[in-house]
């Protein structure tokens, strides 16, 4: 029996021990696609006790805990004490055997609180004090110093004024690089109630104002040279699906809703498609990538919404084919010379076999992986679907050009999430060598997991 969560956690042969501890653990973090606020970088935010830290805005506990049968007062109720949300998930955690969440959430103790305890009721007590000790030393830019991470990539609106991102640049004190990533989405969503509202704030900050399309790509096109010039080298778009569709009646049907009309669904179509069109063009001129994540239902519970809000933990798989629809998207950007270089991640695992076939139909000479299947993400960062993503991308293209993993949390101590994904690959290739699928090559390996775990991120996105 191994012991829990030991130095070869995870690791089951030499080969794959030699890979990890050789070769991925030493390499730095390129957190390539995150949520975390540039505001608590830029102030180096500290945190009052553990449950702040650990369980504030991570409704992948949130969502553990609610499945515990735990009131939603000890989960995100504001008239319930830190101490008593703490000592919720203490109660939870035990039960999650399978769940990421249960190694990552041990990973974090060790790692940030040199902390070995296992969480339960009986240890609550100790592990909170335990770790309310060293809190001190914990802020915001000690933990990304902790993590070694050289480049973070947030999440930005385009009508964001980016001050937090300047006050970052000019502190000469911090030496990791923290950029924005243009995220459109409010820009998109024509069928949302505060589309005409959004459009009003994002021409104040373009300094133009929209009342036709046209209006609207020039102002978006204003805000991506703003973004670039602050150092932004990817977009990011969060999709329940991807939309593929006849733009041609795009400029009436934008003049349309704006007089509050409401649009058929093939009309939404339309615009939305004209609209990656445009951006699409506009991301390849620049050379960023464009990230596409689709495959989500958000928000199905309108109770817990309309009391929460959203990204509090009501999200689930959707199930929307729309391969067609990618295809036609890369392709109408192809044959004018304007497909950027593109990340494609689906909620849907059933979508990996789908989305490795694409990508293969539109590389590119002199990128390497230009059309990537994107990394198990959100409800597939498990132990379970980086493997299946791994192995899927494996066989049907060349894992060797993979970006490797994001970090796609709001968490500062999610970043235990690339060792988690390091040590899965290396297990994953060391298995391979194990069973003779591949040769015992451990330089040629372990240069291939250094690229996986950082290398080739870093010139993919041009950090």
């Amino acid at each position: 029996m191994k012991a829990f969560m030991d130095n070869d956690f995870l690791l089951c042969g030499d080969a794959a021990k030699t890979l990890y501890h050789s070769f991925a653990a030493p390499m730095p973090v390129i957190d390539y696609h995150c949520h975390i606020n540039p505001e608590d970088i830029a102030l180096d935010r500290r945190f009052d006790n553990l449950a702040r830290l650990w369980l504030g805005g991570d409704h992948y506990k949130w969502r553990l805990m609610r499945a515990n049968g735990e009131d939603e007062r000890v989960i995100t109720g504001a008239e319930s004490s830190d101490r008593d949300k703490f000592l919720a998930f203490a109660r939870t955690l035990p039960k999650a055997i399978g769940n990421p969440v249960y190694h990552w959430a041990h990973l974090e103790l060790r790692r940030y609180f040199d902390c070995e305890l296992i969480l339960s009721p009986d240890t609550a007590d100790e592990i909170w004090r335990h770790c309310n000790q060293r809190l001190d030393g914990l802020s915001a830019r000690e933990i990304i110093r902790r993590s070694r991470v050289e480049a973070i990539a947030t999440t930005d609106d385009p009508a964001d004024s980016l001050e937090w991102h300047k006050s970052i640049a000019a502190d000469k004190s911090f030496a990791t690089k923290v950029v924005p990533a243009f995220r459109p989405d409010r820009a998109m969503n024509i069928e949302k109630p505060d589309f005409a509202a959004y459009l009003a704030k994002l021409g104040e900050a373009a300094g133009i104002p929209v009342k036709s399309l046209d209006d609207l790509f020039a102002a978006l096109e204003n805000r991506i040279s703003f973004f670039d010039a602050a150092g932004c080298r990817a977009s990011d778009h969060g999709l329940d699906y991807v939309p593929f569709a006849d733009a041609a009646k795009a400029p009436g049907l934008f003049k349309k809703a704006l007089g509050g009309e409401a649009l058929s669904f093939g009309e939404i179509e339309a615009y939305k498609t004209a609209l990656l069109l445009f951006l699409g063009r506009a991301y390849a001129k620049r050379g960023w990538v464009m990230q596409l994540h689709y495959g989500t239902q958000r928000n199905v519970n309108t109770a817990m919404f309309d009391r929460l809000g959203p990204d509090t933990g009501f999200d689930a798989i959707g199930s929307r084919e729309c391969g067609y629809n990618i295809t036609a998207l890369l392709d109408r950007l192809e044959q004018t010379g304007e497909l950027p270089k593109t990340i494609l991640y689906s909620l849907n695992p059933n979508d990996d076999a789908m989305l490795a076939t694409i990508c293969g139909c539109f590389m590119a000479g002199g990128i390497t992986g230009k059309i990537q299947h994107g990394s198990a993400w959100w409800f597939n960062d498990t132990k379970q679907g980086m493997e299946t993503q791994l192995s899927s991308l494996a066989s049907r293209g060349l894992l060797g050009g993979f970006v490797g993993m994001l970090t796609d949390s709001r968490s500062l101590l999610s970043y235990t999430r690339h060792e988690y994904f390091r040590r899965i690959l290396c297990n994953l290739l060391g298995a391979w060598v194990e069973n003779g699928e591949y040769p015992a090559d451990i330089p040629a390996l372990g240069a291939m997991v250094r690229d996986i775990s950082y290398n080739n991120a870093l010139k993919y996105f041009g950090f």
